[in-house]
């Protein structure tokens, strides 16, 4: 039973613009005005609470308001509301709410975000009250149909007992009874030494739908009457559209109309998306590139480097005595300036979103990291109130951050504003995807150390610049012009903390904004500053004539949980003892997302410049582990993203212009280039980390720090390939 409800496209559901997300879902509720206060799903089944659904056969359905692309958050949630739920696991299915029927609610499923590892960490205590109130309910229905003290009733397993007597009941039976009796004010949660389900490696709940081709992504979605669009925007970021010749292409084959859409794209609809992409390929088009275009990876450089100036202005993130006055003194000191390139998602399915727009009705159906965020879009770009809008999501292929963004859903609603009732699919390309991206942010960083004349680390001086995420994405957050998000894994305190204590601390970071804009890319800011200050580490360390691990170990006292993971993973590699012949190591710890990490790696190098990575482990404490399962997968994954990125990775500008534009510039690794991962989790308990991102920080310092030791040479800047080094 155990598995997802996904889009059901009927005519019916279409004609009349209400659900058409099959049966149960959230968004064909009937919510009575008057009356037994039962709210049903589209099949008819009552809800108890918000979050959970009882159908007759004691099927429960649970809402998973959080997105699903692959990082496993719908299992993970799915185990959270169940835990305490009581329920059988067998019989679990999931759906989505919408998001234009939880604003209806009073905002009843909470954050529809799902970024920076929060999907499970940020909702795991209200989602489990969820399912703690509707075992509750459920309970206290079957107690008064026995007539009996509701304290003398259990529940386990989908079965209500009453212990004196042995009577025992369903949830499906008692079901009804229970949507109508008011939710209790205040529910006790579990222990977590009581957790059954929290803990356990249960298998997801979305694989059989993708082995099997069920599974609806955004690039499936199908409506009756639906057309097909492509577009092209300015290849320049800020620069508009001039002009296009639409009666050149207007005989071309199945081509339907032409669509200026905002003041830097054109799109062509079509019968289908290659009719309509061929034809865009043709369309003549003006672009008014602006100043922009006169930006070059080498001309954003300069501007970064000179940032690193101590005369330029800087935010300072961190501050623990006087680091410039102890480095003047010291009697020694280390300095080295890094460098980390724009990234680009990437993503396997490109951004797309189908739309349908009428007069007084706007739907969106879409893969979307932030269900509210997209449902914000359809309406500024619908001009249409929130009760004639709604965002049905669906699987994403992949996410990683740029589906936070919703450039792709307003498109895709202007189009169909030009085409009133009739539903259109805007499908970027590969091309138009890669050049259009939200990039990792671009970074420099400058570092000095200072040691006292007994080798002992005095100062240390961490100065960046580069690009802020949040003066771009989200200017409300910044704290008097500061980004905080710019010293992830550097920062004094918080979820992304500095691992060592230094008795001479300065963080600093210049912002400089190119044009193209940065995006959430997975890990984010912890993984430019994790390699920045790990491989630096291992710098100092050799300065100081240290091993790296005895050098961290020194400065970690007052970082328990840091230290920690950082034995772990030592001891897992075998640190303490000699490595194979041919085989060199190196290790790295960061904090992001809430989480301790640490990695090691173990690699061999043949002709100087052929990396075989043979192993790589990671341990974490993420407080608690909700699947260790998914745990082992995400850190797996993470590594994939981590060291693609390493080796082949970045993204350059000529013209203004991103240069790659498909993956034969853009390259990913293959499973052949894989190493042998090995995960160690130590989850410490009291507090939720997140999973998906943090390792991805240790991947590619531990291996940079591992080549360091098998050829004694230092890269201080990625891609690899920049520097022919490759694959083994």
């Amino acid at each position: 039973m155990n598995k997802h409800v996904y889009p059901k496209m009927n005519r019916r559901a279409f004609v009349v613009g209400t659900a058409t997300l099959g049966a149960g879902l959230a968004i064909g509720l009937d919510i009575p005005f008057g009356g037994p206060a039962v709210v049903r799903a589209a099949d008819g089944s009552p809800e108890i609470g918000a979050w959970v659904v009882v159908r007759p056969d004691d099927t429960v359905v649970i809402r998973i308001a959080r997105s699903e692309m692959g990082q496993g958050s719908l299992t993970g949630l799915a185990q959270l509301v169940a835990e305490e739920l009581e329920c059988d696991w067998t019989k679990v299915t999931t759906e989505y709410p919408t998001p234009g029927q939880s604003v209806a609610r009073k905002r009843v499923w909470g954050d529809f975000s799902t970024g920076g590892s929060r999907g499970i960490r940020s909702s795991q205590d209200y989602v489990r009250k969820g399912g703690a109130t509707a075992r509750v309910m459920l309970i206290q229905a079957a107690a008064d149909g026995w007539k009996v003290p509701v304290s003398e009733c259990k529940a386990d397993n989908s079965v209500i007992t009453h212990t004196p007597t042995g009577k025992t009941t369903t949830y499906g039976k008692v079901a009804e009874a229970a949507a109508k009796l008011t939710p209790p004010s205040d529910v006790k949660l579990k222990d977590p030494k009581d957790w059954k389900l929290i803990g356990k490696g249960v298998k997801r709940l979305d694989t059989v739908d993708k082995t099997t081709g069920a599974m609806i992504y955004g690039a499936d979605v199908k409506l009756p009457g639906m057309l097909n669009a492509a577009i092209k925007d300015c290849p320049v970021f800020g620069g508009k559209l001039k002009s296009f010749d639409e009666a050149k292409i207007a005989g071309m084959k199945g081509v339907k109309k032409v669509v200026k859409v905002g003041d830097t794209a054109v799109a062509v609809v079509a019968d289908t998306w290659w009719h309509a992409k061929t034809a865009l390929e043709a369309l003549p088009i003006v672009w008014d590139e602006g100043d922009n275009a006169k930006v070059s990876s080498e001309s954003i450089a300069k501007w970064l480097a000179e940032g690193l100036n101590n005369d330029q202005p800087a935010y300072v993130g961190n501050k623990n005595g006087d680091a410039k006055a102890a480095i003047a003194s010291a009697a020694k000191k280390v300095e080295a300036v890094y460098s980390y390139p724009y990234q680009n998602h990437a993503t396997m399915e490109p951004m797309n979103a189908t739309a349908l727009y009428t007069a007084d009705k706007c739907e969106v159906w879409c893969g979307t990291q932030n269900g509210e965020a997209a449902f914000a879009a359809v309406l500024e770009a619908s001009g249409l109130p929130a009760d004639k809008c709604d965002v049905h999501k669906v699987m994403l292929g992949g996410g990683f951050g740029r589906r936070g963004q919703t450039d792709y859903v307003r498109q895709a609603v202007l189009i169909a504003k030009e085409m009133p009732g009739t539903p259109v699919k805007l499908l970027w390309s590969r091309e138009e995807d890669m050049a259009h991206g939200r990039y990792h942010p671009i970074t420099q960083c400058k570092m000095t150390g200072a040691f006292d004349a007994n080798n002992n680390l005095v100062a240390l001086h961490y100065r960046l610049s580069g690009q802020s995420i949040l003066f771009s994405l989200r200017p409300e957050a910044l704290q008097n012009g500061m980004d905080p998000a710019a010293f992830q894994g550097v920062a004094q305190s918080g979820e992304a903390a500095f691992g060592y204590s230094v008795p001479n601390l300065l963080v600093e970071h210049a912002m400089r904004n190119p044009h193209v804009p940065p995006g959430f890319w997975r890990g984010v800011n912890v993984n430019h500053n994790a390699i920045y200050m790990e491989c630096f580490m291992d710098e100092l360390a050799q300065a100081a004539g240290q091993d790296p691990l005895e050098f961290r170990r020194k400065l970690m006292g007052n970082h328990p949980k840091h230290l920690a993971v950082l034995n772990a993973v030592a001891e897992k590699i075998g640190w303490d003892k000699p490595a194979p012949q041919g085989i060199y190591r190196g290790i790295a710890q960061v904090m992001g997302y809430g989480s301790y990490v640490a990695g090691a790696a173990e690699i061999s190098v043949t002709d100087g410049n052929k990396i075989k990575v043979h192993r790589i482990v990671a341990s974490t404490d993420p407080g608690y582990v909700v699947n260790p399962a998914q745990v082992e997968r995400q850190i797996a994954g993470s590594f994939v993203y981590g060291l693609s990125a390493l080796f082949y990775g970045g993204c350059t500008v000529k013209d203004g212009k991103i240069e790659q534009t498909n993956f034969d510039t853009y390259n990913s690794m293959r499973i052949n280039e894989m190493p042998k991962v090995e995960s160690v989790m130590v989850p410490s308990g009291g507090f939720w980390g997140g999973v998906g991102e943090p390792t991805i920080g240790v991947a590619a310092p531990a291996v940079l720090n591992a080549y360091f030791a098998a050829t004694g040479k230092r890269i201080r800047s990625v891609p690899l390939r920049d520097q022919n080094i490759t694959f083994a």
